[in-house]
């Protein structure tokens, strides 16, 4: 989809979509209960549609009524004598989750999806199945595992992905013995680790933190809850940054006691706008491209903890660097840091590129508002926020769809 923004201002108040990180933990916890749980205010992103498709994969029953889901939850520990097949896409979230689960029954689960998907670092798991004799053959579009997972200790390193943590914190409940996840430091990422904590208390599972050791016993049982998905920091954030490009737009519909590492962009973005150019995002890589938008807006800024940018949707890191490029502004991207130097924006003379990246063509859109210009591949927003366009014409940004002039 091609997508021209004209210079224009968002004016007004706009509320902050559902969590996609809360949808996923809260979909899987249900998705693993006997009884049937609710889970309100969902947004059918790609990528929660991916979750909602591997839960029906593992058996459990699934109704959508508009924004809510009833979830009959399955015992994926229970033997069928098939294979189950989960269509994972192109969600990371999914995938990560998903894998210690297809290790509960013993028997053979293939995880599907994209070739993309399927290059992002799943050695933690595949280190744990070497350990516990558990079958784990990764291809092009598929991985395939057979085995059981057991009780124990499990160190993981905790400057990779927490998606591998959390993954393991919905498995280990349901094993037959105790477990500890030992977190190796430093640490990135624990805001979504206590998301993950967080869900599991709202359905019985009990896990004791004790700084990087999180405790766990086996043999426990998800209990069926009425839960609601909170807004999301993340997404919001976009919106927010519009008011550093001329913008005036007000965001409601955000829990200020959320556990949401991404609630940080409100300091953030104060603090480059202030010229406080040096920024640690090593809690918060998926704010990466917003605050590379809003530092090429407000004259530049450096940040460091941006490894793990390499390995999201795009290389996030270079792509901005690409895109920012159109706009007039230097991006320099080293191992762990990115510096954004900007004397101002000027309109693009060629088609920015979405990456297939939602986060990308989201960052380029606050800063088109201001520019005016193209971007090409904008359907990537359908992977956590289908209505993104739409808000923003709601908001009063003039904008129109086309296809890609590629296709």
């Amino acid at each position: 989809m091609r997508v021209e923004i004209h210079p224009s201002s968002a004016r007004g108040t706009v509320t902050a979509p559902p969590s996609k990180s809360m949808a996923h933990r809260l979909l899987i916890c249900a998705g693993l209960c006997y009884g049937e749980s609710v889970i309100r205010d969902l947004a059918y992103s790609d990528d929660v549609k991916a979750t909602v498709d591997c839960l029906r994969a593992l058996g459990a029953d699934i109704r959508l009524d508009g924004s809510t889901a009833y979830v009959k939850g399955a015992d994926v520990r229970r033997q069928t004598g098939g294979t189950a097949t989960l269509p994972c896409n192109e969600c990371g979230s999914t995938l990560r989750f998903f894998t210690p689960l297809c290790m509960l029954s013993g028997e053979r689960h293939i995880l599907t999806g994209s070739e993309y998907l399927m290059r992002r670092p799943m050695s933690v798991y595949e280190d744990i199945a070497l350990e516990q004799d558990i079958a784990f053959e990764k291809t092009g579009d598929s991985l395939t595992v057979c085995g059981k997972l057991g009780g124990g200790i499990y160190k993981v390193r905790g400057d990779i992905s927490s998606q591998f943590i959390s993954g393991l914190m919905f498995a280990l409940p349901l094993t037959d013995g105790d477990s500890e996840i030992h977190i190796l430091p430093p640490v990135e990422s624990r805001p979504y680790i206590d998301l993950t904590v967080d869900a599991l208390r709202r359905f019985g599972i009990e896990i004791v933190e004790n700084g990087n050791i999180y405790s766990i016993k086996g043999g426990q049982s998800y209990i069926a809850a009425d839960v609601t998905v909170e807004g999301d920091y993340s997404n919001a954030a976009f919106f927010e940054a519009l008011n550093l490009v001329g913008s005036d737009v007000t965001v409601k519909g955000l829990n200020p006691d959320s556990k949401q590492g991404d609630k940080i962009y409100k300091i953030l973005f104060k603090k480059i706008k202030s010229g406080d150019i040096l920024i640690d995002i090593s809690d918060c890589p998926d704010l990466g491209p917003i605050l590379f938008a809003v530092a090429a807006a407000c004259g530049g800024a450096r940040f460091t903890g941006t490894r793990r940018l390499r390995i999201k949707e795009s290389d996030r890191a270079d792509a901005m660097r690409r895109e920012l490029s159109k706009l007039g502004v230097s991006v320099e991207v080293g191992e762990n840091e990115v510096a954004v130097r900007s004397v101002g924006l000027r309109k693009p003379s060629e088609p920015l590129y979405g990456h297939n990246d939602h986060r990308i063509v989201m960052a380029l859109s606050v800063l088109l508002t201001a520019t005016g210009g193209v971007i090409e591949g904008a359907e990537a927003v359908n992977k956590s926020f289908p209505d993104f366009f739409d808000r923003l014409k709601d908001l009063g940004v003039e904008l129109e769809y086309g296809m890609d002039q590629s296709v």
